[in-house]
């Protein structure tokens, strides 16, 4: 059973119904004893960094998250979830993150000719980690983002992925069976299906 993590800041039924229409078993959990009987855990966010570790907090999730991430269970972050997995963010502040991987996440230089957010369809180029979650996606796919801030991993066997906008930054991180995403797959069509397939099939 995959579980979808609710703490009010998730673009949950876009999430669940891309697992749904590649067959996965899923649903939404809201409460945090809930996350201990999950097979696979799915951490997606919108929003702000500190509030969206304000709710973790408040909701008493961030131990069983983590919990199931250290037991090396299937884990995935998107968007928001991925960047949360970090020790810090400048987002508005200086906040403290869940520090399950080393580094921080930072924000886009401001640069002539740049838009931020850094918004719409953009590659992937892919690092010489093994991947599982992109088997079968062919390597000019182009994923849907949409974010002002990007992790900047301290360990460079975490970086699964980087993508060019302004300059080359990290949109996805694997560590055993922790994935995540700084795009959105549930929003990339047939690529970002065929991903959530590959997750569900771990």
């Amino acid at each position: 059973m995959i579980k979808i993590v609710d703490y009010g800041m998730g673009n949950l039924r876009s999430v669940q119904k891309a697992f749904e229409k590649i067959g996965a078993e899923v649903e939404i959990c809201g409460r945090a004893e809930e996350i201990s009987s999950a097979d696979k855990l799915v951490l997606p966010g919108v929003g702000a960094f500190r509030d969206a570790i304000a709710e973790l907090g408040k909701q008493e999730m961030i131990d069983p998250i983590k919990q199931h991430i250290a037991a090396n269970k299937p884990f995935l972050g998107i968007c928001l979830g991925l960047q949360l997995l970090f020790e810090k963010s400048y987002e508005g502040g200086e906040f403290e993150g869940l520090s399950v991987l080393p580094g921080e996440v930072v924000r886009f230089p401001d640069e002539p000719g740049y838009k931020i957010p850094h918004m719409g369809w953009n590659d992937l180029e892919l690092t010489p980690t093994e991947n599982p979650l992109l088997k079968g996606i062919p390597a000019d796919a182009h994923f849907y983002f949409v974010h002002s801030y990007y992790v900047a991993p301290a360990e460079e066997s975490d970086i699964a992925t980087r993508t060019e906008y302004i300059r080359p930054f990290c949109s996805m991180v694997h560590r055993g069976n922790l994935f995540a995403t700084q795009f959105h797959p549930e929003k990339s069509q047939l690529v970002g299906l065929k991903l959530l397939e590959n997750f569900n099939n771990l």
